[in-house]
């Protein structure tokens, strides 16, 4: 009779362990896929300033579109900085408002959609657009990873004991927002 307490207290305990092993798994996962997150978002502010200025040089009277942008750009890095997924994601559509309107602007200046420069530098801001995309993906699938063990049951009581927390996905609110930049040329 004392080997099958024994026993059960021993399997309890490996239980315990191995379900608390897998919650820190999940929750660096989620953490990584944030730094991926932050890593094409800098990546993106960097680009912007180049782009402004390029379009910049051939729309020099557009000035409140390029104030816009640059608003727009810190916001978003402010937001950045709280790690707040709902105001990253806010400031973030934002940004990408502004941007569409940077791209309309340069709609009306054949010879700057012809620039090589900005041709690079569109081309640098559309892969880094995707690149956003998949981190946020890659975010929210192990976000959804994560919440599903804290609240499911048995996992859920060691998430408790540990003060394991659900994690916000990365949201768009504003349908605006979900659409994708639209560059014509």
């Amino acid at each position: 009779m004392l080997y099958i307490i024994i026993g059960v207290v021993v399997l309890i305990v490996l239980w315990v362990i191995f379900t608390y092993n897998r919650l820190v798994k999940l929750k660096n996962r989620a953490k990584e896929a944030w730094a991926d997150i932050d890593v094409q978002l800098k990546r993106r502010y960097d680009l912007i300033p180049n782009l402004v200025k390029t379009v910049q040089g051939y729309a020099a009277h557009e000035k409140s579109v390029f104030e816009n942008v640059t608003k727009a750009r810190a916001n978003a890095m402010k937001a950045e900085e709280t790690g707040d997924p709902k105001k990253v994601a806010e400031a973030e559509n934002a940004l990408s408002s502004t941007l569409k309107s940077l791209f309309a602007v340069s709609e009306n200046y054949p010879q700057l959609r012809a620039s090589e420069n900005f041709l690079e530098l569109q081309k640098e801001l559309t892969d880094t657009e995707d690149k956003i995309q998949a981190a946020r993906r890659f975010y929210n699938t192990n976000v959804k990873k994560i919440n599903t063990k804290i609240e499911s049951f048995p996992d859920k009581l060691i998430a408790n004991i540990f003060n394991f927390e659900k994690r916000d996905f990365f949201e768009i609110k504003e349908a605006a927002a979900k659409e994708p930049v639209k560059v014509n040329f």
